[in-house]
This record gives C-alpha cells, sequence and structure tokens, in this order.
C-alpha cells in the first residue's frame, strides 16, 4: 500500500542478500526489495537509491528508484528495509553466455567495458548529497583488520599451509596497496558486476543490484568482472575485450589488474565465512579457496 500496489501479484525472483519480488503494478511491472536484515543501514540504502538516480540520469541503463506515494525512497515495514525499483527487460549474461559464440561473448565483454567507464565517469562528475554514505573497497575494506567481506584468512575450512598463505598474501598485498594506492584511480563502483547482474537485451546492456556498490579502486571494477571467467579457454580474448572497451572512454592503468584479480578471490573466502551453514555452501567455500591459493601462488612467486 505505501507505493500503491496492494492487491497486485507479486513473484520471488531472488533470495541472495535481499529478497526481490517482480510485482505487477497498475503501470507496469517493478522490483520490490526486501532487505536482508542488518546488512545495510537505512542511510546506506538511500545513498545507494540516490546513487542509481543519479547514474540513471547519466545515461546508464540501470534501475529507477520509485518513490513511494509519500515521496520516500525507502520504508521500514516490521523491521524490514522495503523500496522499490523501475522493472528492467534483458536476460542475465550468465544465461546468454553458453548460448553464445565467443564473437558474441567477447561484444558483451567490450560493451561491458565501456558501461563501466561511463558508470565511473558520471560517478566522478556527480556531487553526492549531504549524508551519502557507502563502504569502502580500499585498502582497509580489502586487507585490514575488518575487511567489508570479512577476514579471509580466518575462513575456518583454510588449511593450515592455505591459512599461512592467505597471511602472507595479505602481508605482500597490503605493502604492495599501501605504496601504490594513491597512483591508482578510486571512486564510486558497483563491485558486482558479475554475469547474473548484467542483463542482455538484444544490443543493450543493463546493470542492476547496486547492493554492494562504494567507495573502491576501478581495477577492482573490472577483476571482479573477470575472475569468474578465468577458467574459460578464451579469457585472454575476454579480458582483452573487457580492457578495450573501458578504454574507448576512459584511460585506466591496468598494471596492477593481476592483483585485483588475487583480492577479489580473497574476498570471496572472507563472504562465505558466515554463509557457511547455507546449502551449497562447502562446495562454494572449496571452489573460492582453490581459486584464491592458485592466484595467490603465482603472486607470491611473480
Amino acid at each position: 500500500p505505501l507505493w500503491g500496489l496492494d492487491g497486485s501479484e507479486a513473484t520471488l525472483i531472488a533470495a541472495r542478500e535481499n529478497a526481490v519480488y517482480r510485482v505487477e503494478g497498475p503501470d507496469g511491472p517493478v522490483a520490490l526489495r526486501l532487505h536482508r536484515s542488518g546488512y545495510r543501514t537505512a542511510a546506506e540504502l538511500r545513498s545507494e537509491l540516490q546513487w542509481m538516480d543519479a547514474v540513471k540520469q547519466g545515461g546508464l541503463m540501470v534501475p529507477e528508484p520509485v518513490p513511494a506515494l509519500d515521496g520516500a525512497l525507502l520504508h521500514e515495514v516490521d523491521g524490514v528495509q522495503v523500496d522499490v525499483l523501475a522493472w528492467l527487460s534483458g536476460t542475465p549474461f550468465a544465461e546468454e553466455f553458453p548460448v553464445q559464440g565467443t564473437a558474441e561473448r567477447c561484444e558483451v565483454f567490450r560493451q561491458m567495458g565501456a558501461q563501466m567507464a561511463l558508470l565511473h565517469q558520471v560517478s566522478d562528475a556527480w556531487t553526492p548529497p549531504a549524508g551519502f554514505t557507502r563502504h569502502a573497497w580500499d585498502l582497509d575494506g580489502l586487507l585490514g583488520a575488518v575487511p567489508v567481506w570479512g577476514r579471509f584468512w580466518d575462513n575456518p575450512e583454510l588449511s593450515q599451509d592455505d591459512a599461512r598463505l592467505m597471511r602472507r598474501v595479505r602481508e605482500r598485498a597490503s605493502a604492495e596497496l599501501a605504496s601504490t594506492k594513491d597512483t591508482l584511480d578510486f571512486g564510486l563502483i558497483h563491485a558486482d558486476l558479475v554475469p547474473d547482474n548484467v542483463l542482455v537485451d538484444g544490443d543493450t546492456l543493463r546493470f542492476i543490484d547496486f547492493d554492494d556498490g562504494g567507495y573502491g579502486f576501478r581495477l577492482f571494477e573490472l577483476a571482479t568482472t573477470l575472475l569468474k571467467f578465468m577458467p574459460e579457454p578464451e579469457y585472454p580474448r575476454f579480458k582483452n575485450a573487457l580492457i578495450e572497451g573501458y578504454t574507448t572512454r576512459r584511460r585506466l592503468n591496468i598494471g596492477a589488474l593481476d592483483l585485483f584479480l588475487l583480492l577479489r578471490a580473497t574476498t570471496y573466502v572472507g563472504w562465505n565465512i558466515t554463509r557457511m551453514q547455507e546449502d551449497g555452501a562447502q562446495g562454494r567455500n572449496t571452489r573460492f579457496i582453490d581459486t584464491a591459493r592458485t592466484l595467490a601462488l603465482t603472486y607470491l612467486n611473480t
């Protein structure tokens, strides 16, 4: 009723960090989000919605916040934070990828790179309003005492050897990033442009799920997209296409990209610590640790 949607049909679409429903409203479908309790403050969620609105106005195809009847972008109902977004059409890239050819896949990566660059360009030109707050994927957020996604070196499923390896990586990567961070491009990033969060609609790409967005290194953005595709035989072509698309709009020094691929891998090892009781968590944890181990050994031996 707060959005004038009472009586509308609702269908659960996703239940990850948030529960997302497609609601058939009187003016067309919208996305209703019920936020995970304790994951984000009200100020952080309002900031996310303000940023998404600015990005939308800047020319990107992202979900547009839908104000409630009283004009508010966010409400709390029975202790649950609730907001509504315009519905975007398209198929997740995760579903398109298996049926596409190499040329089609590379074109999607090229477009993703260009859209990433536009996202960063628009975000840099925007002046956040007073009270704007989002977490930071910075040195502390990645490698500090309390990283954004958890102390990856304390994952309970790490072997003694792997735990030592993760601590060595943390020490060396911290020193490297501390000495180079001031030379790296830094600003607002989506931070979760994985295949499920990129919608393909013909020749058009749309970015969804800004829940993990905040301040971070722009190379971390590229690494997030690339990491899941590293096992693919076509990975070098995907990587080149993404970088090519990005640099058609913005300059970017990619010299530290391998470091950020490793850092992205370690964040998943930390993220899974609080989710070990979920279905499939054990297998997921093994994959995360295997990936982090492989990249860590390469990093330490280079």
